[in-house]
């Protein structure tokens, strides 16, 4: 069967089934979409596994002013103020708009909203679900919601590989379904990347293993602009086990009074930052590792704040720490630190739009200067939740506007849901990837020197040397590697969660330019990296 004998035409393709793809599609009605996703619909990603919250102003002392002090403090000076504020503001709103399509996020005794505290955060504004089981909730009300959507095609267990573009504009994705079957090329007037971040470029992570960066790679391919991947969030409390991903211990255990200790018990943060365990997740992150380079365990413990209510509290903890063997409401959990998040990503306008024209991405693929240089907890969902909504708009404005040249397409509405079930196998050698992990995690972790990324970009190219730079999953990761590393080196300054060990400075006031672009001066700047090594 020839190529063109495997094409769709569509008005959007949608990459990505977590919150922030789910919530574009939904409000992208009545066009049609088309939305991949490399697992099967509903269970993939990182949005299930987020357990501590969405974060809103929703208490009446509390304000989306505050919220947005909190965030910007917490991103180092780096976040676009006028973004920030925008989705404070609208974060009470989306909290009602999913509760009314059924999330159902606890409450008290009085039916308020039980609000948590978590590090960053000086008012209690974390809505949760299930306790720890915020994220999977939302995805459920989400994809039931898709799933009751007319006009929508869900095409999932399949691997989105390439975008299309003609004349310098995306109208396209190429994916690939698996079990020998041709590429299915989705032609569309707009795509839409969600397709989330890259933890699993490092060898200790909370990501999922479908979580390559995908989405990220493919945009810099196509050329577009890529921004602040230098910015990786290191969650300081994952389960040290020898599962992969390593499971999260959500930050809100420590806002409802777990302590970190080592092990002679002692409480060591308190006398390194007044918030002690509520300090922002990059100094915590940082703190711990250090504690560890010094020989120490380190231990979270919640023996007195929560003892046995933990099992209802935050079941997915304590069923967590039962399969590792561990009893939290009489143990200490053993914990370490793993990469959680990407601040960076393909850069984008307060529209989803890209640099490319005819692409648009939201989420954690996406950079839209929200979290600056550090992530303030629970904005990840919320980020997802309004942009997501943001891009859908901006779309549907785009294919309505005559000047465009778009035209809606009214069949949309008359469309029944439909799903294709590909076979795609994620066949990447294992044995590169663990040691691209590793390269990473020693070298672009949460502490970096020139010589220390140099180092690692020689190596990745010689992994691509010997696999290809364009093979599935493993391309990808090398492809996002090659271009962290080159703006982790131009960063030489320390900036939030970007920690130069060889730091000419730190960067207190945001000063340094907030947009690196990498996708046309890799080779330039691999040469600055080399320099900058020479140098060290």
């Amino acid at each position: 069967m020839r190529a063109e004998e495997n094409t769709q035409h569509t008005d959007v393709v949608v990459v990505g089934a977590g919150v922030g793809g789910l919530r574009t599609t939904l409000e992208l009605a009545p066009l049609r979409v088309t939305l991949v996703t490399k697992t099967p619909f509903g269970v993939g990603g990182s949005s299930p596994f987020a357990q501590g919250g969405i974060a809103a102003a929703v208490d009446r002392e509390d304000s989306p002013e505050l919220h947005a002090e909190d965030t910007i403090a917490a991103g180092g000076g780096l976040n676009n103020p006028d973004i920030v504020r925008l989705m404070t503001r609208r974060a009470p709103a989306a909290i009602r708009q999913l509760e009314a399509m059924g999330t159902r996020f606890d409450r008290t005794p009085t039916g308020r909203l039980a609000l948590g505290m978590e590090g960053g955060h000086h008012r209690r504004r974390i809505v949760h679900a299930g306790g720890d089981a915020t994220g999977l909730e939302m995805v459920r009300s989400l994809s039931e919601a898709v799933l009751a959507q007319h006009g929508v095609q869900i095409v999932e267990q399949a691997f989105a590989t390439e975008l299309i573009v003609e004349e310098g504009r995306v109208v396209g994705v190429v994916v690939d379904l698996g079990d020998g079957q041709p590429p299915l090329r989705i032609r569309a007037q707009a795509v839409v990347l969600a397709t989330g971040g890259a933890g699993q470029l490092f060898l200790h992570t909370t990501n999922p293993e479908e979580l390559t960066g995908d989405g990220i790679a493919m945009a810099a391919r196509a050329g577009a602009d890529l921004v602040d991947l230098e910015f990786v969030q290191f969650h300081p409390t994952a389960l040290a086990t020898e599962a992969d991903p390593l499971p999260l211990l959500t930050e809100a255990l420590r806002g409802e009074g777990a302590s970190i200790v080592d092990e002679s018990g002692q409480r060591f943060l308190a006398a390194l930052h007044p918030d002690a365990e509520l300090a922002p997740r990059d100094f915590v992150a940082r703190a711990l590792f250090a504690h560890q380079q010094e020989g120490h365990r380190v231990f979270l413990d919640v023996r007195e704040c929560l003892g046995e209510s933990i099992a209802e509290r935050f079941p997915t903890v304590y069923e967590n720490c039962i399969a590792a063997g561990i009893d939290p409401a009489r143990e200490l959990i053993p914990i370490t630190p793993a990469a959680h998040y990407l601040m960076g990503g393909i850069a984008v306008d307060p529209r989803g739009r890209s640099t490319l024209p005819g692409l648009w991405a939201c989420g954690e693929v996406s950079a839209t200067g929200a979290h600056g240089a550090n992530r303030l907890a629970s904005n990840s969902l919320l980020e997802a939740i309004v942009f997501g909504s943001q891009t859908a708009k901006d779309i549907k404005a785009c294919l309505v506007t005559p000047s465009s040249g778009w035209g809606l397409n009214g069949e949309g509405s008359e469309i029944q849901p439909t799903r294709i079930v590909g076979k795609w196998v994620d066949t990447s050698p294992e044995a590169a990837r663990r040691r691209l992990r590793r390269l990473m995690w020693a070298h672009a972790g949460l502490v970096r020197n020139a010589e220390g990324l140099a180092e690692a970009l020689a190596a990745i190219e010689e992994i691509e040397a010997e696999y290809g730079s364009s093979n599935g999953t493993l391309g990808n990761l090398t492809t996002v590697a090659r271009h962290l590393l080159v703006a982790a080196a131009a960063r030489r300054e320390t900036c939030g969660s970007h920690v130069r060990s060889d730091s000419i400075g730190t960067d207190v006031d945001g000063s340094s330019p907030r947009y690196i672009p990498l996708h046309d001066k890799v080779e330039s700047e691999r040469l600055e990296v080399s320099a900058v090594a020479s140098r060290g």
